[in-house]
């Protein structure tokens, strides 16, 4: 109610505006056309002195104008200063960061200091602290009587200032927080200035508990987002781990499975002769190749398994869905890392990735912290630290692994397959478009 309010005595001062702008513009073109026209005039003092009269007084006129214009100005500001109080969509750079009060590392202990804030604020309630009355009053000579009327308006004042501070807090959002505070504090000053008469006043004290409730349950709110996101993260790692597993487990079933193989083929050839061994021999060798690849796969399998620092860190891009210079810097503790980029493609992205490194390391980690703390400034997202994107070139990238491990294989280009070729399919389509609108309008022309 109080917004419509506002919003329409500004309307109606802008038009006050408006017109006063008018009307001193056309008094300014009059008085230019005075001195205009009697510019080359001789001999006409009497004429002269009609004009300069006139003159001076459209020059008062414009003057009371441009004050009165000045303070209708004045008042258009203010009360366009109080309207933005009740706006919950605010510019981040207008209203200015939020500089946050608590240093809780747990939501719990949010709750536990909201819930304290609040015990403080019913406690100065019932001490008759928080609102308070400094006049005795009496009704018809009656002590008592002062005493209900005085007690009634407390009551009243803490179910408006309350209500107002609850409407505050309840829709509290990470861009309007600061705006939050100042609409508490409006109220605060609007609602002891009701009450001068009564002299019954809300404390600077119960203000300070109202605003560091708001603070808690805003930053509760973000502690509860972050430990959502932590969660979603340990969700990740826990199944990444359990794959691991699971390969593990595979690689050591096909190394058991080649071994028996062997064995076979081996005992096989101890009872064979001729042509027959020749065969059996020629399979003994490739099994014993297969055996060896499958028992390095099993150890690198064990290794990224019981040392879960060992990984991949590895460098992509996604020109389709991205743009150019966009690079995510990610790691991965699969025995075959190509899995998790493929993943990474499969329905969050219209296009798939394009793989422009691939580093092995015993602390993955590490490895993949180094890169993101050498490119910070440059990431896209720099409120969630999880979103592993950079706005950098590949030369730069390239640079700085090269430092940490110059054996590692880089590729400098990006095929963009999938997205090259879409474009050229949406090329070729609008070229047939533009060829069919061309033989619909000129039939008997042709076209190329």
């Amino acid at each position: 109610m109080e917004t419509t309010k506002l919003a329409i005595i500004i309307g109606v001062l802008l038009i006050a505006l408006f017109l006063l702008y008018r009307k001193a513009k056309q008094l300014q073109e009059q008085n230019q056309a005075f001195e205009t026209r009697f510019k080359d005039v001789i001999d006409a003092d009497k004429e002269r002195d009609a004009v300069l009269l006139e003159k001076e007084q459209i020059q008062l006129e414009t003057k009371e104008l441009v004050e009165s214009y000045k303070s209708k100005r004045t008042l258009y500001e203010h009360l366009t200063a109080e309207l933005a109080i009740y706006e919950d969509e605010l510019d981040m750079i207008e209203q200015g960061f939020y500089r946050p009060m608590f240093d809780f590392d747990t939501s719990e202990k949010f709750k536990d200091e909201i819930k304290q804030i609040k015990d403080t604020q019913k406690q100065m309630i019932k001490d008759k602290v928080a609102i308070y009355c400094n006049t005795n009053w009496t009704v018809g000579d009656s002590k008592s009587e002062g005493k209900k009327m005085i007690n009634r308006g407390i009551r009243l004042t803490a179910r408006a200032f309350n209500n107002e501070c609850d409407a505050a807090i309840a829709n509290v959002k990470w861009n309007n927080v600061n705006n939050m505070i100042a609409r508490i504090e409006k109220a605060f000053e609007a609602i002891n200035k009701l009450n001068e008469t009564n002299d019954i006043h809300i404390s600077p004290t119960y203000l300070e508990y109202k605003l560091f409730e708001l603070r808690a349950t805003h930053e509760y709110q973000l502690k509860k987002q972050a430990e959502k996101e932590e969660q979603a993260e340990i969700r990740r790692q826990m199944r990444e781990e359990a794959k691991l597993e699971q390969e593990m487990l595979k690689a050591q079933k096909e190394e058991e499975q080649f071994q028996k193989m062997l064995d076979k083929a081996k005992a096989d050839a101890q009872k064979a002769s001729g042509e027959k061994l020749d065969k059996l021999n020629e399979q003994i060798a490739k099994l014993a190749a297969e055996l060896e690849e499958a028992h390095a796969k099993n150890e690198r399998a064990k290794s990224m398994a019981e040392q879960t620092k060992a990984g991949h860190v590895y460098v992509i891009s996604n020109i389709g869905s991205f743009g150019e210079n966009v690079y995510k810097i990610g790691m991965t503790r699969r025995l075959e890392p190509l899995d998790r980029v493929k993943e990474l493609g499969d329905a969050s992205v219209p296009f798939t990735f394009d793989v422009h490194a691939m580093i092995y390391s015993e602390n993955a980690p590490a490895l993949e912290n180094e890169l993101h703390r050498k490119f910070d400034i440059q990431r896209l997202n720099l409120v969630n630290n999880r979103k592993e994107f950079f706005a950098v070139t590949l030369d730069d990238i390239r640079e700085e692994v090269i430092k940490v491990d110059p054996e590692a294989e880089f590729y400098e280009t990006a095929e963009a397959q999938e997205y090259r070729e879409s474009q050229a399919i949406r090329k070729t389509r609008e070229h047939k478009e533009t060829h069919s609108k061309k033989m619909d309008e000129f039939p008997d022309m042709e076209f190329a």
